[in-house]
């Protein structure tokens, strides 16, 4: 297992495959290597998912792994950055560096308690209205993965 020396996108358990089509073809366009960890809600043969991801497969490092701590422990000179709406840390307050990892949840749920406990001081937010649940997982990746690239652009 590869890691990207510029950034890493991590989907634990995605369900939504046009959610993940769009993610890859961001990936694909900033040089991020994509992970899908855990059980997936598609199949990645669907239609919807490689419509989505238009014509960028072949352009997209992509790996499927069966669990976070195998990726976890098999990167522990990386950080991992965990995307969640639970949290008050602003992720535009960490600085992240080529070679983090930015795990984001599903759709439907969000990460695991557990992990974000585990976690707590790499857990970051992208601020919203009150009274608002949550952002599209794919506009979250590419908010964070553009906060990302403009940093590491003027370091």
């Amino acid at each position: 297992m590869s890691k990207s020396d510029f950034l890493n996108i991590v989907l634990y358990e995605p369900e939504i495959p046009q959610n993940t089509g769009n993610i890859a073809r961001l990936c694909a366009c900033v040089g991020a290597k994509l992970y899908l960890v855990g059980r997936l809600g598609f199949n990645l043969s669907e239609k919807h998912l490689k419509r989505a991801g238009l014509d960028y497969w072949d352009k997209l490092d992509i790996e499927q792994i069966e669990t976070l701590d195998e990726l976890v422990e098999e990167n522990k000179e990386s950080v991992f950055y965990y995307f969640t709406t639970k949290v008050n840390n602003i992720y535009t307050d960490f600085h992240y560096k080529k070679g983090d990892f930015f795990v984001f949840g599903p759709e439907t749920r969000g990460l695991p308690e557990n992990i974000l406990n585990q976690n707590n001081k790499t857990c970051a937010t992208i601020p919203m209205k009150e009274n608002t649940r949550s952002l599209n997982l794919s506009n979250s990746v590419a908010i964070a993965a553009y906060e990302a690239y403009r940093q590491f652009s003027i370091n």
